[in-house]
This record gives structure tokens, sequence and C-alpha cells, in this order.
């Protein structure tokens, strides 16, 4: 599979329309038309219209006894009894995420002090899967079930049984309760994801299982290698199986068949084909929702104005499409809209990252359309720097995105590339342990009081050069001594804020420069995406627009302008119209400021702000950005500092095709084409010497003799 390309030549300026070859059917052949494959009825998926809930005719009660879950209730309760741990392997639809807490609770699991932890790997699916255990249970969320995810908890210290949360801030809660000692059961859902924080806890649990004999563990996914799992987790050493302490169990799902279609040809631009086959679906498909899959925010947000502009031309008298973007980045109130009814005669087109590959279930799908690529954090240890990439699936991803087409009747599934191509994808993901920088997971693991790190017991163990590239980044941002122990007046800050080393040095720091206020600001302003939106059609307009706010000293500035005049104008949707804002991450930015707020006030830093005096918020980021420093080269392009690796800036900043600064510090690096450089301050390079001369050298006998070695 290869990258997006540009038209070649031999398309000869034709739109480029996808065609799709379902295996098992009799071999394309270069005379094979469009309206053969777009008019095809007879194949399974094109049955009669959807209904948004089948059962809901039904009691709660009956409705849950219809799952394939239900069947094997006593089994699960049985097994939870006789083993520590439990590896459950559910296929979609079977209903493990929100049934099995719940007979957990039934059984007594919860009762007196006990409480019975959920995980998931997402925002979102913690939200929606505890909203959903709590319509079925009667009660009102926050009581008897409740959810905690970051900068936003929903849950009570007495009254909560059942409790949803992220797998972070699991973590988070082992720093104040190292053995869990409120839980009787933890579940770890959706665990094949193999997060950061998932395989850290599945470490952690591992270690907390040998102190608490009576604490037991779910691990459940639709998709999950069962046995390295359940050998992981495996505490008998002995060859006598009836002393295992990890046993696996499988429940079958309620999937309908799937057809799968393949591109007959490799597809210039999958944008562009994933239009044209939605619009295909749309045209030529009998009813039923569409599901598709992009890699990110900007590409989710351009094929939906894509698809948008489209709906308007559609005939009063045919039917409608209801266009909806699904990614992390949206907030609450937007991301359900994805889960409400349609009205009538209107399909509703659900554009999402694989935020929806497993995490969630959306009701209603009955096609899928899969771009094939996804978007992961790489990590080069060499050079220091990670990199969102963008790379093509994997197998077992492709089956999971198919897979969400077949939960109320059989449906379809369009791949934007060749059944060739298939075969070629890796067979699963590479676990974000192995392919990420190390420093968040040496921080907590620290805080946890786990001073050798390097013997920790890791399901997939991260490389060495990962793990030395993670301890020098701590060393150089205070956070470790010269004994690689967690220092207590700044380590042990960092690790309690629920953010990245380099933004919680910038934060703690700010109130030794005495910006703090900005700096909050900065800070919540970069958990969002995409503050300025650029509809293709006003280009013009919005670039103007987002020239109001740019400043010369770069992207953390213009940021803090935004946020600044978003609230002088009361945060107000009409305005952010106007100024091509991202209104919906603007309304974010303030719940999460709200949030580091009382986090800054719980670390004993005070809130003071520096009013206009730029210099010192631009020096204050360079205090936490400072490993991250560039340098322009007489090329026109910057090498880092520290490796003198070659990076551009990108598009989307506002230093972009201005005259470019000779020193900058960044927030990411983004790899399309190029290494692009993203969220830029820039800065004097006689402040990365003073404010970090331990990390960088100046003027120096060393540097000298750095230099003359490189001449010779």
């Amino acid at each position: 599979m290869s990258a997006p390309m540009e038209k070649k030549p031999g398309f000869k300026n034709k739109s480029f329309t996808p065609k799709f070859w379902k295996p098992g059917t009799p071999a394309p052949s270069e005379r094979l038309s469009e309206e053969r494959i777009s008019n095809d009825t007879s194949q399974e998926g094109s049955g009669s219209a959807i209904i948004h809930n089948p059962n809901a005719s039904l009691s709660v009660e009956q409705q849950r006894q219809r799952l394939p879950v239900f069947n094997h209730r006593n089994n699960i309760l049985y097994l939870l009894e006789k083993y520590s741990t439990v590896v459950i392997v559910g296929e979609t639809g079977c209903g493990k995420s929100t049934q099995i807490p719940q007979y957990l609770l039934e059984a007594g699991w919860a009762a007196e002090k006990w409480k019975i932890g959920v995980t998931q790997p997402r925002r979102v699916a913690v939200v929606t899967v505890a909203n959903r255990v709590a319509e079925e249970r009667g009660v009102i969320l926050g009581d008897e079930v409740g959810y905690a995810i970051r900068f936003d908890d929903c849950w009570d210290e007495q009254k909560t049984k059942i409790k949803f949360m992220t797998d972070g801030l699991l973590v988070r809660e082992m720093m104040k309760d190292p053995l869990l000692s409120k839980y009787s059961v933890v579940m770890l859902d959706e665990a094949h994801e193999r997060t950061l924080h998932t395989d850290i806890i599945i470490g952690l649990l591992k270690k907390i299982q040998k102190k608490r004999e009576d604490l037991r563990l779910i691990v459940a996914s639709a998709t999950l290698d069962a046995e390295a799992f359940c050998d992981f987790f495996n505490q008998n050493n002995t060859k006598d199986r009836s002393k295992d302490t990890a046993v696996i169990f499988s429940i079958e799902g309620r999937m309908y068949p799937v057809d799968v279609h393949y591109s007959l040809d490799p597809l210039p631009n999958y944008l562009t084909a994933m239009v044209e086959t939605i619009v295909k679906i749309h045209k030529s498909e009998k009813s039923g929702d569409v599901l598709a899959f992009l890699t990110g925010q900007d590409e989710v947000d351009h094929v939906v104005r894509l698809l948008i502009e489209h709906a308007k031309k559609i005939p009063k008298n045919e039917e409608k499409m209801k266009i909806l973007p699904m990614y992390g980045g949206l907030p609450s109130s937007e991301q359900f809209k994805v889960f409400e009814r349609t009205p009538r005669f209107t399909r509703k087109i659900v554009v999402a990252t694989n935020i929806a590959e497993a995490s969630i279930t959306i009701n209603g799908i009955v096609y899928v359309v899969d771009c094939g690529f996804v978007k992961l954090k790489a990590f080069n240890a060499k050079t220091g720097t990670e990199s969102l990439v963008i790379v093509p699936t994997s197998q077992a991803s492709a089956e999971q995105r198919a897979g969400r087409a077949g939960r109320i009747r059989s449906g379809k599934a369009y791949r934007l590339y060749t059944e060739s191509d298939y075969e070629t994808l890796a067979a699963n993901t590479i676990p974000e342990m192995q392919r990420t920088s190390l420093a968040p997971v040496i921080l907590q693991l620290k805080a946890l009081g786990i001073d050798n790190v390097l013997r920790f017991s890791f399901l997939s163990p991260p490389p060495a050069q990962n793990m030395v590239r993670g301890l020098e980044l701590l060393y150089a941002l205070g956070a470790l001594d010269d004994g690689a122990r967690l220092t207590s007046t700044l380590g042990l800050k960092m690790a309690e804020l629920p953010l990245p080393p380099m933004f919680s040095k910038m934060l703690l720091a700010s109130g030794e420069f005495g910006c703090s206020e900005e700096a909050i600001t900065i800070a919540a302003m970069m958990q969002i995406q995409n503050v300025f939106f650029t509809p293709s059609n006003q280009k013009v307009a919005s670039n103007r627009a987002k020239r109001k706010f740019s400043v010369e000293e770069g992207d953390h500035m213009t940021m803090l302008n935004v946020y600044n005049a978003f609230i002088k104008y009361k945060k107000n949707a009409q305005w952010c119209h106007e100024n091509y804002l991202n209104f919906k991450g603007l309304t974010r930015a303030t719940e999460i400021r709200q949030q580091l707020v009382t986090l800054m006030k719980r670390a004993d830093v005070p809130l003071v702000s520096c009013g206009d005096d730029v210099t010192t918020i631009r020096r204050c980021i360079t205090a936490g950005f400072f490993p991250n420093a560039a340098r322009l080269h007489y090329t026109g392009e910057y090498l880092t500092v520290r490796d003198e690796h070659t990076l551009t800036i990108h598009p989307t900043s506002v230093l972009y095709a201005v005259d470019p600064p000779k020193w900058v510090v960044f927030g990411e690096v983004i790899q399309t084409s190029k290494e692009f450089m993203r969220d830029i301050t820039v800065i004097e390079s006689s402040w990365l010497y003073e404010l970090a001369p331990h990390f960088y050298n100046f003027g120096t006998d060393r540097e000298v003799a750095v230099k003359r070695a490189k001449l010779a």
C-alpha cells in the first residue's frame, strides 16, 4: 500500500471513481462497468430497512437476556471464583462490556466497601458504556454506576459500585492506592488495543495479584491473543494444569455475514475515493447507515465538508444524508450525536477515526468504508523525536472495522485498497509500548515506587534505546536525580499532572516565571486539534481571519490570543463562525483549563499573570520544551540542536510562509511527505544555555572539541 498521491498523467484529469471486487465472484475484467457494481442487489447486505434497536419494544431485562453473553453468566462467575484471571474472548455484539460488570454486581462482588473497576482505552467508550449500564439498572449516572475520564468525573466515593474509567485514570488511581484496596474485580476491556496505559496496567496488576490473592482480573476483547495474556498472568510454574491461576473463556457473538469488497486498482487519493464511494453507496444501496474510517481529525473534517456539500444538492424527494464526524477531540455532546436516531428517509453517515473501530458501537451501521490507513505514534530513539505517522493498518484492524457492518443484519465492507495489498498487511498492530516515547511510562512507574524500571514485567518489552532516551529526557527535565530516582520537589508533581512531561514541566515552572495563568491557557489549547477550520471554498477568507490572531512569536502565543478573544466575546458561537474558529474545540479548552487550574492549586503553584510580557511566556515554554529545540539551516530547513535531525515547519503553523526564525522549540512532529514541526514558538538561542545548561553546551571546551572532531 502506498500513501495518497497526486493524480498521474495517465488519468487525464478524469475523476478516478473506485471500483470494487468481492472475492469469490468471477474475476474482474477490463470491461466491468460501474453500473454492474453499484446496482448489484443480489449480494448479502441489501436487505430491508434497518431499525435503530430491534429489541426496543422489549423490557430492559428481556433485551439483556437476548445477548449471547447471558447464556454464559454462571460460567463466567464460576471461573472468577476459581481463577485469579479470566481472559474473555467475546466477539463484537456479545454484550461483554455492558453485562459482565452487572453480573459481578448482582453476584455480590461489590458488597460492602468493594467496587468493580472497568477500564476502556478511550474517553467516549467510557461515557457511552457507563450511560448504557446506568440506564439498564435504572439508576442515575454517578450513583451506583459512575465514570471517570481525564478532566471529567461523574462518580461518588460512597455510592458508586461499578466505576468505568480510562486506563490512564486507573494508573493514576494506583499512585494513591498501589494495591487497589477498594476494588474486588478489575476488568480491562478492549485490551487488544494495547495502549501505553493498558500495558502498564497489565504489568502492575500482575505485581498486585502477588500481594492480593483476593483480587480478580478480567481481560476482555473482541480480538485478542488470548494465549499470550493467559501465559503472562498464569502464576503456576508447574506442569500441573489444575494449579493454573489464569484461564481463557470464549463467547460467541451475534455477527451477521459481511461481504468484503476490494478496490480493483490502487487509488491515487483515498480521500477523494472515500467521498465517491459513500455517495455511490447512498445512491445505489438500500437503507442502512454508513461508517467510514480515516486516519485523523483533519481528514475527517475534510471529508465531512465535502459530503455536506454533496448532501445539499440532493433533491427533496430523495433520501437525505446526515453526516457526522467522530474523533476523540470532539466535545462529548458532539460525540453522542452519532448514537442518536435519524429521521425517516435519512441515512446516517459517520466519518470517524479508529475510535469507532472497537471502543464504541454505533447502532444501524450496515456499510463500512475503510481507507486502509491509521495514524500511529512512532518514536525515533536515534533522534529522540516522536512523530505521528500515517501507516497501513493491520489485518486485525481491517477485520475489526469490517465487523462493524455485521451488528444488526448482513452488511458490506468496502476497502479502498486491493486484495493483494491486504495480504501484505501486518497481522497485528505493534503495541504502543514498543513504538512510543517511554518518558511518561517511566515517570508513572517511578511515582508508583518501581525504581528498577528495566526489570518491570512488560507484556511486550520495549526497545532498550527507547528506555534510555526516556530516562535521559526525564533527567534533563529535572524529574529524576543523579541516581535515577524521582525528585520530590518536581518529579512527583510532574507525575501527578495528566499531561506529557514537557507540558508538566512548563506548567510547574510557570509560577517561578510569573506567567502561570498564560501557561495554563496554552496547555489547555494544545490539548485540542484544529482550532482554525478552512472550508474548501473559503480559503482566502479563513486565512485572512487566522491572520487576525497570528503573531510572529509563533503558534503557542497565537493560541493564547485566540483563547483570550474567545473569552472576551463571551464564548459566542456566532463570533467563532465568523472568524473560522472551532467553537466546539474552544469550549472543550475552557473545560480543560478549569481542571488544570484545580491541579495547579493542588501542586501549590501560584496563579499569576504576566500580562503582555510575551518574552516571559516564551522563556517559560522554553523551560519545558528545550529538548525540542531546532535552528535554521542555510538550506532553509531546520536541524534539531541536539541531534541535527532535519525538520520543516508544518503548513498549518502561523510561521509557515513567513521569514523563518533562526531558533524555535516545537511541540510535536508530523510525518507525511516530510517530517514537519507543529506547535512552534520562536526563541533566543541564549535561553537554551541559560535554562538548560546541563542539556546544551555553547562556547564550552567540550563543544569546541566536538566541532573539531567533526571537521577532522
